[in-house]
Formats: structure tokens, C-alpha cells, sequence
């Protein structure tokens, strides 16, 4: 699949990649107005060396997907316009959670910041979720960042690796992520968001799965063999 990747789009992809972590880290130091916080450079650090195996993965094994995967504007003609409000909702909130803490822990100290063992914690929590989006990403060649159909690629139900115990082991993991960032940064006003955050995860998981269900072949039946969405045993 690689080989149908031109050489001008690769560039384009490993700019916008540069792009981002570029953001990330202005909207970390920007609010916090010192570039001496040593937990942002720590949580910046382990976004990149993700980011940068993610690409290189991709690239030979699954372009097409990083390509989906780094689109700036989660928005697509094909989406649902209920994906299109909760994720207009997502992006404003998500570009606050890396906005606040800088305010909160430097800046205005809002809050209490958490004892550092409890920051370390959270940010080696950050190594085995990497470890689970990538292999949630080898396995889904279909994860686009909206709730689509894509039958341009022949989408198919996933039912191999995490997919084998819930439907949609991406967004546990990013649940997980959410309280970690804030955490490791020292936030707890940024933690608010995180709480938002996770409950427009909860309804996109919900709405997202009645559309599959709808829509895609074969996913009443994977719903009977595999069916929780995100917990095991419970929901």
C-alpha cells in the first residue's frame, strides 16, 4: 500500500505531524508564560516519540489511514450531523484541556498542583496507552476521526485484537489519556474537562454504534459475540 504513497504527500504528512506537536507544545507553554515546566516538556516528549512511531508505522504499513488520522478539521461530508456537533463540542474542549493547565499550575495557581509521584504516575500511564492505540490502529484500517461508512474502502466489520473484547477500544484508551494529560501536567481544574470530554466520548459511543448498527454489514452479528462497547462486563 505504501508504494501508492507519493513522496510529495509523505513530506505534507510528516509537516502536519510537525504541525501538531508544534501546537501542542505552544498551547501547553503559551497560557503557562515559562518554557520552565519540566512536566510539560515530559508530556510533549511522550506525545512526539508516539507520534513519530505512529507516522513511521503508518507510512509503510497503512497510509491510508494516517492520512485519515491526520487531517486537521475532524469533518467530512459523509458524517452524521450529530457527529459534526459533538465533535465541534470535542475540539473546543480538547484545545481547552491543553490550554488550562498552563493557567491553573504557573500562571494563576487556581489549584493545588499533585504531589509529584502522582504526576510520574500518570505520565508513565501515557507508555501502555500508546501501546494499545497502536495496536487498536494496526488492527482497524477503517478508524477514521469521524462516524462514517467508508465504503470508498470497502469497510468491513473489525474483529481481531482489542476489537475481540469491545467494540470500541479507542476511545477507553483515550478516556484514560484525558485524566492522565491533566494529571501529569499537575491540573486539578483541568480535570473538569476531562469529565466533559469523557461524557461527549460516552455519547458519540453510543450514537456511533447505533449507526454500525444501521449500517454496516455484519455488525449485528459482531454485536452478539462482542457485546460491550467499552467495558468489559459492564458496558
Amino acid at each position: 500500500m505504501n508504494k501508492f504513497l507519493k513522496p510529495n504527500n509523505k513530506i505534507i504528512l510528516w509537516l502536519r505531524l510537525i504541525l501538531r506537536m508544534s501546537f501542542f507544545a505552544v498551547a501547553l507553554m503559551w497560557p503557562a508564560g515559562s518554557i520552565y515546566w519540566w512536566e510539560a516538556w515530559v508530556i510533549v516528549a511522550l506525545w512526539s516519540g508516539f507520534g513519530l512511531k505512529m507516522t513511521h508505522y503508518l507510512l509503510h504499513h497503512d497510509p491510508e489511514l494516517l492520512a485519515e488520522r491526520m487531517k486537521f478539521v475532524p469533518l467530512h461530508n459523509e458524517q452524521k450531523i450529530w457527529d459534526k456537533v459533538l465533535m465541534l463540542f470535542f475540539l473546543i474542549a480538547a484545545i481547552g484541556l491543553y490550554l488550562i493547565p498552563g493557567f491553573d499550575v504557573l500562571r494563576y495557581e487556581w489549584s493545588e498542583p499533585f504531589p509529584v509521584w502522582i504526576e510520574i504516575t500518570a505520565m508513565i500511564l501515557h507508555l501502555p496507552c500508546f501501546v494499545l492505540l497502536g495496536w487498536v490502529m494496526r488492527e482497524n484500517t477503517y478508524l477514521s476521526q469521524v462516524v462514517k461508512i467508508d465504503k470508498a474502502r470497502g469497510h468491513e466489520v473489525i474483529t481481531t485484537g482489542p476489537y475481540s473484547l469491545v467494540r470500541h477500544p479507542m476511545y477507553i484508551v483515550v478516556i484514560v489519556l484525558l485524566f492522565a494529560l491533566p494529571v501529569a501536567l499537575g491540573s486539578r481544574f483541568a480535570l473538569l474537562l476531562s469529565v466533559f470530554l469523557t461524557f461527549l466520548l460516552i455519547v458519540r459511543t453510543y450514537y456511533e454504534d447505533r449507526t454500525l448498527y444501521k449500517e454496516l454489514e455484519g455488525y449485528v452479528e459482531y454485536t452478539k459475540q462482542t457485546p460491550y462497547r467499552l467495558i468489559p462486563k459492564i458496558w
